[in-house]
């Protein structure tokens, strides 16, 4: 990434000065591939981080695998997750272990304390420490369990790039990117699992036909269908409590879904029909440069966006104020500027 493939999309202000900038580009496809709407480089390679999970559990999806387990609307919804660690989230993992024969030993993810505070405090005052069912990316290294069950190989090594696994799902997300595999950079994430380099533009694609697989193969198109379904009907699965994605699907129920990434990443799926009985179904994605550590410009980037293309009212905005274009306060609970977009 260059500083040239960004643009200035969310000012903070303090009194009458911008005293903060964060620039990053974004991209609105419908699923022909036609560009509705853009802003920097769209041409913008990059890793989509968590943004990548729906994808991730696709090949699952499509081979039934969540029929062959019996798996609910909450499991394949936590497949697709960062979420935030609660005991909710660890009674429906327990549930997918028991199902597919293994345990929470079996997950290469790593641990980390809940990103539910009062799921956090909790734990500490009862001298808990966190383990990997905590772990905001464990339900989609379940799911890849689940996936290497299903297929009846090996569950040791479930992470390494050359699995059948980690092959399918590179080959399944090449396929929805339109890229080559060997063209999209590998990296490793956060969580050891791979992640690839993806142009922003071909990741919005594959965000509109994830929200509009008609074209797709039927089995493909059928799975996308129960994923983007199960992300919208349990959304807490998908985040947690307070949490952006989960609360912008619950205001804008049926019409979009929302899975954010590490290092200010950001996708939007809007489903066909939302905007008028016609319109088709959108993919969006969003890159901010400087990682956006406290989430402020992808959420205010994102709900400007969905505003201008007519997916959420006033009413819905209203409700997501906490996310959008805020005031900056002080310790004192002053009002000294705002967040707001600039584009």
């Amino acid at each position: 990434m260059q500083s040239h493939d960004c643009v200035p999309l969310v000012e903070v202000t303090r009194g009458e000065v911008v005293e903060s900038i964060h620039y990053g580009a974004y991209i609105v496809v419908d699923a022909a591939g036609n560009v509705l709407a853009g802003a920097g480089n769209p041409e913008l390679l990059t890793y989509p981080r968590s943004s990548m999970k729906p994808f991730q559990a696709l090949p699952f999806i499509e081979r039934e695998g969540d029929a062959a387990f019996g798996f609910t609307d909450q499991e394949i919804a936590i497949m697709c997750a960062s979420h935030a660690g609660t005991d909710l989230h660890v009674e429906v993992l327990r549930r997918m272990h028991d199902k597919i024969r293994t345990s929470e030993a079996d997950l290469a993810c790593g641990a980390h304390w809940p990103y539910d505070a009062e799921t956090r405090d909790a734990m500490k005052l009862a001298g808990e420490t966190p383990t990997p069912f905590r772990h905001n990316c464990s339900g989609k290294h379940t799911g890849m369990l689940a996936h290497a069950r299903l297929r009846e190989v090996t569950i040791e090594d479930y992470l390494n790039p050359t699995h059948p696994v980690q092959v399918t799902i590179r080959e399944t997300l090449a396929e929805m990117v339109g890229i080559a595999p060997d063209e999209m950079p590998l990296g490793i994430d956060g969580c050891s699992a791979p992640v690839y380099g993806i142009p922003l533009k071909n990741m919005a694609r594959a965000v509109a036909l994830l929200a509009e697989p008609e074209t797709l193969a039927p089995e493909r198109a059928q799975a996308c269908r129960k994923i983007t379904s199960a992300m919208m009907a349990q959304p807490v699965m998908v985040a947690g409590p307070g949490k952006f994605d989960t609360d912008l699907m619950r205001v804008g129920v049926g019409k979009v879904f929302s899975k954010g990434g590490a290092e200010g990443y950001q996708i939007l799926g809007v489903m066909p029909g939302t905007i008028d009985e016609d319109s088709p179904g959108m993919g969006i994605a969003v890159k901010i440069a400087d990682g956006d550590s406290q989430g402020r410009a992808r959420a205010s980037v994102s709900l400007k966006l969905l505003s201008d293309l007519g997916v959420l009212n006033r009413q819905d905005l209203e409700t997501l104020a906490p996310y959008g274009n805020v005031p900056v306060k002080n310790w004192r609970g002053l009002t000294v500027g705002e967040i707001r977009s600039a584009f």
